[in-house]
């Protein structure tokens, strides 16, 4: 088997080599070429260098099994239906890629068309039987397991589309992807995977010689679809063989940088609220590459990735009860830290909202300001509101208010911890300073929030205006509750307080002698 297995590989990589150059200069002529990106070679180069790799694969692949079906031990692995089964759908795949290089398909008639496919996959007995890591050992019904599959397969093909971003980038990291699953195969003893992994080895090494950087022709959708499309089925196809642990964990490692990069952008752009399947320039690549690297160190940083993702899926051949737990959990560490030095925004702002969501400060300050809001529903005195505004903003990220009252106040009013800042014949405006506050009017910067008063009867009762210094400290409060319930409680409020006085003040005007009483 030693010798088929190196002929296989010998066979696809020298035909990969010859047809890689003859589609390049066929497609040059032709001027089947793709508009440069910006971050990508200044001239157009030839597509449909998946052509080669499929041609390459298809040939290798009929020399090696028509001689394996004729050695004696593993030939019924080779049967007819076996090889088809994965076959023709992927050529169906790769047709569906050579239309879209060249006339351009919408994204919802590839998923149609690779849909059509994974069924055939299906059907042809490559299917999701069971999920060992959630499931154990039970199986599941057909239609279960084949939405499962439709959605693995779905998403490993696009998954290497997602990233042929830069030169060599997706032939690379399916390079790494496709020599462990040869690796699996040779543990798993699944002779027709090996040969198929392998001669998929030949043909895209055999075609990455003219697409590293810098490249002289392009993989094409035929190439990333058709690659993404072998390497689900291949996947499927040992899972049938190994239906362990192994079946579902090594791949989902070994296919970690494609997986990552489809998974980060379908998050981000959802956080974002922009459309999933319109590209943009915030892949992995492109932020390496704004970090001031250049086109070559950024993809032989990924092709490092994929080295590591490869090698730990590796380590799940083990049979360690605790090697999944491990290899998963230095797998997500490595993402984590991965993803905080990409800087992305979504992420970025995902988090200093989750932190803000699940803070202890948060909870205090905004129960602060629902007690306020009830304390205040029961406040009719000016004296008893400032005590509940005080008690409120104590103890929060608030350095100051003023409360601008609309109607006039009377002489001896009690504003307990507020200081009354305007002349007698002003509107009133009251002010509170938070103790060890470094705020001071006019002399420092600050921001702040205008909350106009109005009461439940929309009447205006004054204004409050809240300042915070312009310091790096976040602001833990809830604004919605901040800018709509409580004002109108404190509006409802002072206008009682208001009526309370202009009562007490009528009935001092009407008996005089309760003045004096109060003088003596």
């Amino acid at each position: 088997m030693i010798v088929l297995y190196l002929g296989t590989f010998i066979t696809s990589l020298v035909v990969s080599f010859i047809l890689t150059r003859e589609v390049r200069d066929f497609a040059t002529t032709r001027a089947w070429v793709s508009p440069p990106h910006s971050d990508l070679p200044s001239r157009p180069l030839p597509r449909l260098g998946g052509v080669a790799i499929f041609l390459s694969f298809l040939l290798s692949c009929s020399l090696a099994l028509a001689i394996a079906r004729h050695l004696p031990g593993p030939g019924s692995e080779f049967a007819f239906k076996s090889i088809i089964a994965i076959l023709a759908p992927a050529s169906l795949v790769f047709l569906l890629g050579v239309y879209d290089d060249l006339h351009q398909v919408g994204p919802y008639t590839k998923f149609a068309v690779q849909g059509l496919a994974a069924i055939m996959l299906f059907a042809g007995g490559l299917r999701i039987l069971q999920m060992p890591i959630l499931f154990g050992s039970h199986h599941f019904p057909w239609f279960v397991g084949l939405p499962l599959t439709v959605i693995w397969v779905l998403a490993i093909t696009n998954a290497f589309n997602l990233i042929d971003g830069l030169d060599g980038l997706a032939a690379g990291s399916a390079l790494f992807s496709t020599l462990v699953v040869f690796v699996v195969s040779l543990a798993t003893q699944s002779v027709l995977v090996s040969l198929l992994a392998l001669a998929l080895v030949g043909a895209i090494a055999g075609f990455l010689r003219f697409n590293f950087s810098p490249a002289t022709i392009f993989l094409g959708d035929c190439g990333s679809l058709f690659i993404g499309f072998v390497l689900s089925a291949l996947a499927l196809r040992g899972a049938t063989k190994s239906p362990t642990i192994i079946a579902v964990a090594i791949p989902v490692v070994s296919f970690g940088l494609p997986i990552l990069e489809t998974t980060l952008s379908i998050l981000r752009r959802w956080i974002s609220g922009r459309p999933v399947f319109v590209g943009d320039r915030e892949h992995i690549h492109h932020k390496l590459l704004q970090q001031g690297r250049s086109h070559r160190q950024v993809v032989i940083i990924l092709y490092a990735v994929s080295a590591v993702f490869g090698l730990l899926s590796l380590f799940l051949l083990w049979p360690v009860s605790q090697m999944l737990g491990l290899v998963l959990a230095v797998v997500g560490v490595g993402v984590w830290i991965g993803v905080q030095r990409l800087g992305y925004l979504e992420f970025g702002e995902l988090r200093r909202v989750a932190q803000k969501t699940i803070g202890r400060q948060l909870l205090i300050n905004n129960l602060a300001i629902r007690r306020a809001t009830q304390e205040l529903k029961v406040s009719n005195d000016y004296a008893q509101i400032c005590r509940v505004l005080v008690a409120a903003f104590g103890g929060n990220e608030f350095d100051a208010f003023d409360l601008l009252l609309q109607s006039p106040v009377y002489e001896g009013t009690a504003f307990r911890a507020l200081q009354l800042i305007s002349a007698w014949d002003e509107p009133p405006r009251l002010r509170w300073i938070n103790p060890g506050s470094y705020y001071r009017s006019g002399t420092v910067s600050a921001w702040s929030l205008n909350l106009e008063l109005l009461t439940s009867r929309n009447q205006r009762r004054g204004n409050m205006i809240i300042y915070l210094l312009q310091t790096n400290r976040d602001l833990q409060v809830d604004l919605n509750l901040l800018t709509c319930i409580f004002p109108v409680a404190l509006a409802d409020a002072l206008e009682r307080a208001m009526l309370a006085e202009v009562a007490q003040f009528s009935q001092v005007a009407r008996n005089p002698g309760i003045l004096a009483a109060h003088a003596s």
